[in-house]
């Protein structure tokens, strides 16, 4: 059976996605934060790293950067978005799926990145095919005035989550909701909800 070792900084996604998959994976291990991960990681040396992309202290990038065992690295995020996927993927992953993803495709996802293949589904594989062809990073100078945890509530405002199922989504607080969506209005220069929509569709965050 392949071997995991989960990485996320939230205790009840961790218990869900064991539920969903521990009968199919052997999941030896768990991590919430990067330095956790990387000791783990190096003492296990499990066949695949499922990892969270954004932590408080660091991220799936911290992660891959610190692991000195030889390590296949799957991405599991709440972000589609191509500077996401692309720096996850520049870093050493071989592969990026959404939190959207069924139990059934994670399992098959882990198990194909232990066998040595790259996992992305078609719209994130576009983005990295488009990167690398190019080899130009995609850089977007108001985005970068964001912090990770920002990002993701920005993209889901876009897509029209109210803050109550923001909250639920990313596993924070209403009230921790709602500072992060006055600190992005703030940092981008908006005014309203409306104006952030318009903003996001500009850039394809919707």
């Amino acid at each position: 059976m392949t071997t995991v070792v989960l990485v996320d900084d939230h205790r009840m996604f961790r218990s869900g996605v064991r539920a969903e998959i521990g009968d199919l994976v052997d999941v030896v291990g768990e991590a919430s934060t990067v330095a956790e991960a990387i000791a783990l990681v190096d003492r296990l040396q499990p066949d695949v790293v499922l990892l969270d992309v954004h932590m408080p202290d660091g991220g799936g990038l911290a992660v891959i950067a610190g692991v000195a065992a030889p390590s296949r690295f799957l991405a599991l995020s709440v972000s589609d978005a191509a500077e996401d996927v692309i720096a996850v993927i520049r870093a050493g992953a071989r592969g990026y799926v959404t939190k959207t993803v069924s139990a059934d495709e994670l399992v098959e996802a882990v198990r194909r990145v232990a066998d040595g293949d790259a996992v992305f589904s078609p719209r994130l594989a576009g983005f990295v095919l488009d990167a690398f062809r190019s080899d130009v990073p995609v850089v977007d100078e108001e985005l970068d005035r964001l912090t990770a945890r920002e990002r993701e509530v920005l993209r889901l405002l876009a897509r029209g989550y109210a803050y109550k199922e923001i909250a639920a989504e990313l596993f924070i607080s209403l009230k921790t909701v709602e500072t992060h969506a006055s600190a992005v209005l703030r940092k981008l220069q908006l005014s309203n909800r409306r104006e952030l929509s318009r903003w996001a569709e500009g850039r394809s965050l919707g």
